[in-house]
């Protein structure tokens, strides 16, 4: 914003600091974090308006890492839009490729194996524990504390991407769902090594907490600091543990039950208060229910195919009509709008990102808040930039 634009500016004091004169407020500083600013989980901007150090006014700005995802996809064919799926969210692309697999699936009307189902909802859960453990470490690194918490996180992660890597040939950008199952069988040996991550995974945990749970910087820095109630999140469309850890119990492995989720025995932790603690609290215990799923589901994997023999890939044309299909990533509520003509490529391609949605309540987060708690809440929502501009 340059001084003509606006009659409160007065001369700007540098690129990204402005001094602005409210005849209501006063005097008042108009801040520009970014858009290259490490806290701010990619290539974002926040123009924050300060009193002193109190933000009164806070504008999230997004666009510098458009990928053009959706119009790409309406000019490709089925397939080739599933590895531009692992690019939304590029820690959690496991379940970005379900939930595009799902709504072709629906689309087509297409069965899925029941092996498939199974190594399905183990790689969503390996993929909750590593967004969850990251996220952690981030929220940490975020309040001040560098090193040590963002580098036991990444230690962990490292053994669900060898994971990974060992399925589908690739750590991030795994390509790994198909429409009617799964591109490559898991051995036996890939499952006897999925349980012992699963097994010592609890372990871990524990050491974090230890570390950071009880910790009297982490509660001072996180508790009662950026409040969200259950109505506003509710009204905005928030999704995922920012919506549970504002008391609401919606999690679509329950309420959807898609997948062969209704066999497994799990609950929907829930938040009191509606704060960055409770944002924390609410994914450590979501990675806990995650381990007993992830023993259950490799407890009762099933022998079989995980592809459906009449399953088309190349060639592929979907039946005309639309699909919404919707699933519980790790981020919130990762769905996918397709609209089929009958042709090779969808008509119309709508990603619906949980971490577009959830920045859209920022700046009530923000408000009456400090600046530097800013950049502990944007850390909190737990955002990735290349689902937000797609």
């Amino acid at each position: 914003m340059s001084a003509p634009d606006s009659p409160f500016l007065s001369a700007p004091t540098g690129p990204t600091v402005h001094s602005v004169s409210n005849a209501f407020d006063g005097d008042l500083l108009e801040v520009s974090l970014g858009p290259h600013h490490p806290s701010t989980h990619g290539v974002f901007r926040m123009m924050a308006t300060l009193d002193g150090e109190t933000i009164v006014k806070l504008k999230p700005v997004f666009g510098y890492l458009h990928r053009n995802h959706e119009k790409i996809a309406e000019s490709a064919s089925y397939l080739s839009s599933m590895p531009y799926t692992d690019r939304l969210d590029y820690l959690c692309s496991m379940t970005n490729n379900w939930a595009y697999a799902l709504a072709v699936e629906k689309l087509a009307g297409q069965a899925v194996p029941e092996r498939a189902e199974y190594l399905r909802v183990i790689l969503a859960e390996l993929t909750r524990l590593l967004n969850h453990t990251c996220l952690a470490g981030f929220l940490l690194q975020d309040s001040g504390a560098s090193g040590t918490p963002l580098m036991y996180a990444f230690r962990e992660r490292e053994k669900i991407l060898d994971l990974f890597e060992s399925l589908s040939g690739s750590r991030m950008m795994c390509n790994y769902q198909r429409f009617g199952g799964c591109r490559v069988d898991a051995s036996p040996k890939w499952l006897a090594a999925a349980r012992t991550v699963t097994d010592n995974y609890g372990a871990f945990l524990d050491e974090f907490e230890a570390l950071l749970t009880g910790n009297e910087i982490m509660m001072a820095r996180t508790q009662g600091v950026g409040v969200l109630s259950g109505e506003l999140a509710v009204s905005a469309g928030v999704t995922g543990p920012l919506l549970r850890a504002a008391g609401v119990a919606y999690d679509l492995r329950k309420v959807d039950g898609y997948g062969v989720y209704p066999r497994f025995q799990f609950r929907v932790p829930l938040g009191a208060h509606g704060d960055t603690y409770d944002r924390y609290m609410v994914r450590v215990l979501e990675m806990r229910e995650s381990i007993g799923i992830l023993r259950q589901a490799l407890d009762g994997i099933p022998a079989g195919p995980v592809m459906d023999p009449k399953a088309r890939l190349r060639g592929f044309r979907a039946k005309p009509g639309e699909v919404y299909s919707r699933i519980e990533g790790p981020k919130g509520e990762i769905g996918f709008y397709l609209i089929s003509e009958g042709g090779p490529n969808p008509y119309r391609y709508r990603v619906r990102p949980p971490s577009l949605i959830n920045l859209t309540i920022l700046e009530d987060l923000c408000l009456g808040r400090s600046l530097a708690d800013a950049i502990v809440i944007l850390g909190s929502i737990d955002i990735v930039l290349g689902e937000v501009d797609r």
